[in-house]
């Protein structure tokens, strides 16, 4: 199987690597706006760089995976779709709810799976907790706790293209906390304040963010994210029922260094980055993905399930301008 790549910036770069040890994987094409960087990643791996992202079909890729700026993906995903290749595709599909929507149309109607990289659903916690709510362990849910963390800010250039704190990060538990309990959120409350650097405020967003989310069984969750995390890279999820609890994220590695006298586990260096917290999960999506593009595994993780977790992430941005609650359902009209 030869997978093409498509932008080759620091996740690209990861991803690419990741591709190398994926079984079946036999070549890599990588190509990016910026050629140099793309000649520089392909010396650095061994793989081949194409001339452009129209060479990079040419070259007869049987999938694609973009991870180019977020203000690309959708045209990107319509470029791949015109040439009838499978998709994988970082989040968000698009910054806007049209420009999704628009994906989500033309990928309906194509035989080219587009599957979207929410890398949480294949985390091995993450898929224990929902295989231990689906056995009844937790008996009902009455709240979840579910927290994002950067250890420290993205480039000021990063942020007026980036879709804003809760479309850009608070996007990946608003899709983890569907998945996991099967149910839809109804209505968010959102605040997020600035008392970072000022590019945040500058480019119109945020540098932290509380969401207070009511599901349709009426489960409540909060979510919160920051980019100023200084114990390290924090992802997190608290899953509380009526006979029992699971905790994401606690393992050695946690940057939560605890204010008790005595602590039962030895603590090691704290993850600093996503790629570190996630780095198995990530191996197990982009191997899944091949299993799509070879026809042996269905989508899983299809555009529609993305522009429900944008819808939230809308809510949350209204609510945030607004400061009132808001409804998922008046973010669809």
């Amino acid at each position: 199987m030869k997978l093409g790549l498509i932008g080759t910036g620091r996740i690209g770069a990861f991803h690419a690597e990741t591709l190398k040890t994926v079984p079946g994987v036999q070549g890599i094409v990588v190509a990016d706006a910026d050629t140099a960087r793309a000649r520089q990643l392909a010396d650095k791996l061994g793989v081949t760089a194409a001339a452009g992202i129209e060479d990079l079909y040419a070259d007869g890729v049987d999938g694609v995976v973009i991870t180019a700026a977020t203000s690309a993906h959708a045209t990107l995903i319509h470029q791949a779709l015109d040439h009838g290749v499978p998709v994988f595709c970082e989040k968000p599909v698009a910054l806007d709810v049209p420009g999704t929507l628009s994906v989500v149309e033309r990928a309906a109607h194509s035989p080219a799976p587009v599957q979207i990289g929410f890398q949480r659903r294949f985390d091995a916690g993450y898929n224990a907790t929902r295989d231990a709510l689906r056995a009844g362990e937790l008996g009902w849910l009455h709240t979840l706790r579910a927290c994002t963390s950067d250890q420290t800010p993205p480039p000021a250039a990063y942020i007026p293209t980036s879709g804003g704190l809760f479309r850009d990060c608070s996007i990946h538990d608003f899709d983890i906390l569907r998945w996991l309990t099967g149910r839809e959120v109804v209505s968010v409350f959102a605040q997020g304040a600035n008392k970072g650097e000022p590019f945040f405020a500058d480019g119109d967003d945020v540098d932290t963010c509380a969401a207070l989310l009511r599901f349709d069984d009426d489960t409540l969750a909060t979510v919160t994210a920051t980019r100023y995390n200084g114990a390290g890279h924090d992802v997190r999820l608290e899953a509380c029922g009526s006979k029992g609890a699971r905790f994401v994220g606690l393992d050695d590695r946690a940057p939560m260094p605890t204010a008790e006298a005595r602590l039962s586990w030895q603590q090691a260096t704290p993850y600093a980055t996503f790629m570190e917290r996630f780095h198995d999960a990530y191996v197990t999506e982009l191997t899944a993905f091949t299993e799509v593009v070879a026809g042996r595994a269905v989508n899983p993780c299809p555009v529609s399930d993305a522009l429900e977790a944008l819808y939230v992430a809308e809510a949350c941005e209204r609510s945030r301008r607004t400061g009132e609650p808001v409804a998922i359902a008046d973010v669809r009209a």
